[in-house]
């Protein structure tokens, strides 16, 4: 992916999870709880674009979130 792509998709999940209510740390427990090994900072990171997503952590993220994938790409 490339940066923009990255930051774009980072900028939708942060404004997705604050629609939810949820903090960083929270997500990233949901994350762990879930079998992905993630911290809070690594919740930061994608959320700016400086951490690439696996596609577990997307499927989780579109789970924990109640999300489509269309909402988190574009």
């Amino acid at each position: 992916m490339n940066k923009e792509t990255e930051k774009r998709i980072g900028a939708n999940i942060r404004r997705l999870r604050e629609k939810a209510g949820l903090t960083q740390e929270y997500l990233s427990i949901k994350l762990q709880i879930a079998g992905c090994d993630i911290t809070r900072s690594a919740v930061a990171k994608i959320e700016v674009g400086q951490r690439h997503l696996y596609p577990d952590e997307i499927i989780l993220i579109k789970e924990i979130l109640k999300v489509s994938y269309e909402e988190i790409f574009t």
